[in-house]
């Protein structure tokens, strides 16, 4: 479809839209008086309509004037429908609602790249240290090694961890994680590979440690430590490394767009991943902490919880809000 054709097709759309928005905000002259009173559910399905042709606009890379008429419309439309609500507890229930599983379906194939990236390399690794345990030596040293078998082992007063309280290790979790999640989406900036090292690279050592701790007979206590945390901490990284390459490729191919404005419109196409992907990284570092450790906690209850995390994590992403779309 050509923008012309793009255009034409929409226009009465975009123009009612402009004009229910200048009645609202009386941008015209008698234009909050005229006709009768606005409907708010039509402002916010033509807002919704004209986000989807935002998106297409951008995905085909339409001229920069289409493109401003749409980010100027869809700013002005997003002022109206959240202005007494943008710090509010109904922003947070709205973003988590809808924004922010809509934003990861929008970024799905990004998303299922990321996954990838991360998980082929934490079954492949593990499976080849399984096999042959020396090979953790290549990844950690020696001490490094025995000091995650005692952590994992069955006598372990606090699985997982030296000896510190679970307030300190909330702290250091959640600097840890955040961490790995930021050098996966920062390293978009480098034409995206920056993003796809730290994946592979992250889930390379997940692997080369489970498959060691598994084939050291540390398999029980290391699975129930990992299972339920992880639902929320792996789907952030994956989250994060999917932002990044959604900058890198916007560095890649920008279209018609320079890089700067390219980067700019993939930076904040992005932001609400990020944003809830940061909030996933919170939810992982406090069940670390105060679940996942404790050792007096049966591991088949921490595999219920953890299957549980694990549907509910990935229902909420691919179902949640969809009934807004």
């Amino acid at each position: 479809m050509t923008p012309l054709h793009f255009e034409a097709l929409y226009q009465a759309e975009w123009r009612e839209l402009e004009t229910l928005l200048d009645r609202i905000l009386g941008r015209k002259k008698n234009a909050a008086k005229d006709g009768a009173p606005v409907e708010g559910q039509r402002v916010a399905v033509l807002y919704r309509r004209a986000c989807e042709h935002l998106a297409l606009a951008r995905a085909r890379s339409y001229p920069a004037y289409l493109l401003d008429q749409l980010e100027r419309l869809t700013s002005d439309a997003h002022q109206v429908i959240y202005q007494r609500r943008e710090f509010g507890l109904e922003k947070v229930r709205c973003f988590l609602d809808q924004e922010f599983p809509r934003s990861v379906r929008e970024h799905s194939t990004y998303v299922w790249i990321a996954a990838a990236l991360l998980y082929v390399p934490t079954f492949v690794i593990g499976w080849l240290v399984y096999q042959r345990p020396e090979l953790i030596l290549s990844v950690v040293s020696a001490e490094t090694a025995a000091s995650y078998e005692r952590m994992y082992s069955d006598s372990a007063t606090a699985i997982g961890r030296a000896a510190e309280g679970d307030w300190m290790m909330f702290g250091y979790y959640i600097s840890h994680n955040i961490g790995i999640a930021f050098q996966c989406f920062a390293g978009g900036l480098f034409a995206g590979v920056g993003s796809l090292f730290y994946l592979v690279y992250n889930g390379a050592i997940a692997g080369a440690i489970g498959g060691y701790l598994t084939e050291r007979g540390h398999s029980g206590t290391f699975y129930s430590f990992i299972a339920t945390h992880s639902a929320f901490e792996l789907t952030a990284i994956v989250l994060s490394g999917a932002a990044g390459l959604r900058i890198g490729h916007s560095l890649v191919a920008p279209g018609r767009l320079s890089r700067v404005q390219s980067l700019v419109a993939a930076t904040s196409d992005s932001a609400v991943m990020v944003s809830g992907a940061a909030a996933m990284l919170l939810i992982a570092a406090a069940i670390e902490a105060f679940w996942s450790s404790a050792s007096w906690l049966p591991h088949p209850v921490k595999f219920a919880v953890a299957g549980a995390s694990w549907i509910g994590v990935l229902s909420y992403l691919a179902f949640q809000g969809r009934s807004a779309d």
